[in-house]
């Protein structure tokens, strides 16, 4: 747990400010991030009457103030009201008015640091709590590239992220790195007149503790299985209809663990994706295999005649107490077994999934697991931190045993990428996600040339999306002129008796985000 100025264990901390709510949100991220196991609480504008920390020990309040003329000042006060720490700053410019992006920036830099000042910590992304940092990247490169090129623009970005946010020089130059390898991707595609489809398979063997995804676990819902599938074959056929003449670029199968259907389900599904679209410009089609315990012969050859290219077989861990403690029941010999027979049967991109910051886990085991990998060779590997929910099945299950919540993930990390570069694999896009253990990313490596498309086009928000199944959401991107984009959203329920009733209800969303919007 972290500690204050004081050296105080900081079990309980409030923040109180004069702006708008808006900002809490960002405001609880980035306590959160310095206070890692604390309990957070964040009150803005109109809530202020009455709110004050718990008396007591470890509870710690912040009070932020922003002045008529742009000066700012942060207060923290012990459970008794004492003053602890203060700092102030002077108006924003001499004169120069701010728009209020800038002031939002700024605001936002300077509770960083003196939380930074507080704690005698400095965060690897900086004040930066976005999903997407090297979306920013991606919008400084049309700027830069104006006026300068080659190791100049890159060595600008990195800048830019340094000192607009405190982003951390090793942080900074591997976003910009991906955002430079994402541009040259993304400039061989067309963007506007191409689309992603997505398929999402919402059943597990069994669902792991960490999982947010839709996924249901096949023992607890086999009777919606057939319901389910027919929905979504109706779906898939519908939404064919709806963009005839235009092609998809990459193709996705996703979950859930779409092989955790058998295999003549799977290859129904397949199939119906085949008939309903043009599939002759599909640079990219992809099926996450993912848990080795759903994985036979039979179905990598359903997924292979099925025209895809790459599968994922994702063991997180090869630590079997770690597996079990999360409810993920395919063993470390049933991965290597899963990846060699999809070897076997002529997949030459395999990706495998890891997650650092999983329970009970250490540096050392991260270390093992890594090169276990290493040794089946695959040609990309997706390396996740591990985003722990309050109120969840893992978080109870971690409290209940007394499971250690705050170990080094960021030396972990820090081995991911070593093992990564011994592979000759490339970083090549990023996101991050609320309460990531050590304020973290999740980072995709491949080899150059196999890039996940799929990933890129939906972390950078740059395409439509056409999304199936329960949850699934479709994204329509509108290109505005000066180069910015606008999103609209069709999200379909997640439960599955609802999926099923509710359907022309759904369809008709989407075809309404779609509609007149087939380009020739």
């Amino acid at each position: 747990m972290a500690v204050d100025i004081r050296g105080t264990e900081i079990e309980r901390i409030e923040m109180i400010y004069d702006g708008p709510q808006k900002h809490a949100a960002y405001f609880h991220a980035l306590l959160r991030s310095f206070y890692p196991g604390a309990t957070v609480k964040v009150y803005g504008s109109g809530e202020i009457e009455g709110k004050k920390a718990d008396e007591q020990e470890g509870a710690l309040t912040l009070l932020y103030n922003a002045g008529a003329d742009g000066a700012l000042k942060l207060t923290a006060k012990d459970n008794d009201g004492s003053v602890i720490f203060e700092r102030k700053a002077g108006k924003a410019t001499d004169g120069q008015a701010l728009n209020e992006k800038e002031k939002e920036e700024r605001l936002k830099h300077f509770v960083y640091e003196c939380l930074c000042e507080m704690t005698g910590r400095h965060l690897p992304w900086g004040s930066l709590m976005g999903v997407r940092p090297t979306k920013l990247a991606g919008k400084w490169l049309g700027e830069v590239m104006r006026k300068s090129e080659g190791a100049s623009l890159r060595a600008e970005i990195i800048d830019r992220y340094r000192r607009r946010y405190d982003v951390s020089e090793k942080k900074a130059g591997i976003a910009t790195d991906i955002a430079l390898r994402e541009y040259a991707l993304m400039e061989s595609l067309d963007l506007q007149k191409g689309f992603s489809l997505y398929v999402g398979v919402p059943f597990c063997p069994t669902r792991c503790l960490y999982c947010s995804f839709t996924s249901n676990s096949m023992a607890s819902c086999r009777q919606l299985v057939g319901p389910t599938l027919e929905a979504m074959l109706r779906e898939i056929e519908d939404a064919g209809n709806e963009m005839s003449g235009r092609k998809p670029c990459s193709v996705y199968f996703g979950g859930g663990t779409p092989t955790a259907l058998d295999a003549d389900d799977l290859k129904r599904l397949m199939d119906k994706v085949a008939e309903s679209f043009d599939l002759s410009e599909v640079k990219e089609y992809t099926v996450e295999a993912g848990r080795a315990d759903s994985i036979t012969r039979e179905k990598l050859k359903v997924i292979k005649e099925g025209g895809a290219g790459r599968i994922s077989v994702n063991p997180q861990t090869m630590h079997e107490q770690t597996l079990a403690l999360i409810g993920r029941k395919a063993s470390p010999a049933q991965v290597e077994e899963a990846f060699l027979l999809a070897r076997e049967e002529g997949f030459s991109h395999i990706n495998m999934d890891l997650i650092l910051g999983l329970p009970g886990e250490n540096t050392q085991m991260v270390e093992d697991t890594l090169r276990k990998v290493e040794s089946l060779g695959p040609d990309s590997m997706t390396v996740h931190s591990l985003a722990i929910k309050r109120g969840s099945d893992l978080h109870r299950r971690m409290i209940e045993q007394g499971v250690d919540l705050s170990w080094d993930t960021g030396t972990a990390m820090e081995k991911a990428y070593e093992s990564a570069e011994r592979q000759g694999l490339l970083p090549y896009y990023l996101y991050r996600q609320k309460n990531m253990t050590g304020n973290l990313e999740n980072v995709g490596f491949a080899k150059d040339g196999k890039f996940g498309i799929y990933n890129i086009l939906v972390m950078e928000e740059v395409q439509d999306v056409v999304a199936i199944g329960p949850g699934a959401i479709s994204k329509h991107v509108k290109y505005l002129p000066g180069g910015s984009v606008q999103i609209a959203r069709s999200e379909n329920v997640r439960e599955l008796s609802e999926y099923v009733d509710r359907q022309e209800e759904m369809l008709a969303r989407k075809r309404e985000l779609f509609e007149g919007l087939v380009l020739q």
